[in-house]
């Protein structure tokens, strides 16, 4: 079904396309007026419209078009009115612009990695601090727009959270520091006494 479903959306974008691209007697505007001498019908045009279609893909205009026999995206998901402009700031990397519903749903969600970058309490909260006041700022502002879903955080939680990260990322750290030791030593108690010299004083060096 999604293939099927693919084929038509091309064919849909090939008629609109090739229709553009008629003469302006052949196009028209209005459908529903009465057909006068001279004019074209809408059975002329859509005749038109499917040869110029036959004739491209005889010609392989079709052919290895980008996402050929993928499925669509987005058709299972839950219908966003604004998924353009979230698609567009996600696809060009854009930061601060949109409206708030949307910046600060992409920043609710790198939240946590920004955090892991800081070194003390104090930043941590600080970054916390402000990331709430600006999505209560949000949501009493009535403006228009999507409506901002996002909520604040629990700055004690989030901290609690940080210090258990960090706490994590070091215990991982030493680990890995431990091993790199314990390799180094072995591929040292492996050589020869003249190469172990060696390599000490290229390391001292």
């Amino acid at each position: 079904m999604p293939r099927r479903r693919d084929q038509d959306s091309r064919l849909e974008a090939a008629r609109y396309a090739a229709e553009q691209a008629l003469p302006p007697e052949l196009r028209g505007d209005d459908e529903d007026e009465p057909v006068d001498r001279g004019q074209v019908s809408a059975d002329d045009r859509a005749m038109a419209v499917e040869i110029a279609i036959q004739q491209a893909m005889r010609a392989g205009e079709f052919e290895n078009l980008p996402g050929a026999g993928k499925p669509l995206t987005g058709l299972d998901g839950v219908r966003d009115p604004n998924w353009w402009i979230r698609r567009k700031i996600e696809r060009e990397n854009l930061t601060g612009l949109g409206p708030p519903a949307l910046t600060l749903r992409t920043e609710d969600a790198e939240l946590d990695d920004r955090l892991d970058v800081l070194h003390t309490e104090a930043q941590v909260r600080e970054v916390l601090e402000d990331f709430n006041r600006r999505v209560k700022q949000a949501r009493m502002q009535l403006l228009g727009g999507p409506p901002v879903i996002t909520r604040p955080r629990d700055v004690d939680d989030q901290v609690a959270a940080w210090r258990e990260r960090k706490t994590v990322q070091r215990i991982a750290r030493e680990r890995i520091l431990a091993e790199q030791r314990e390799r180094e030593a072995a591929e040292l108690a492996a050589m020869t006494w003249r190469e172990r010299r060696r390599v000490r004083r290229e390391r001292r060096a």
